[in-house]
């Protein structure tokens, strides 16, 4: 069984990530279009949706840890 991090490693752990995912979501606005290895062009309009979730979510932990 893993130890469980400290508080302050898991908060930054997730600010790293949203500060990310704040940078794909610009790239998206600025026109970025990613494709699979297969070539096959991503749906930027659900990626954008789910980059726009992924960053309200963290912004909940974040909080949650920050009061704690």
């Amino acid at each position: 069984m893993a130890a469980a991090l400290p508080k302050d490693s898991e908060l930054e752990r997730f600010k790293a990530a949203r500060v990310t995912a704040l940078y794909r979501l610009d790239l998206i606005e600025k026109g970025a279009q990613l494709t699979y290895e297969d070539g096959t062009p991503v749906d930027m309009a659900s990626e954008k949706a789910r980059l726009e979730q992924v960053v309200a979510d963290m912004d909940r932990r974040i909080t949650r840890l920050e009061a704690n």
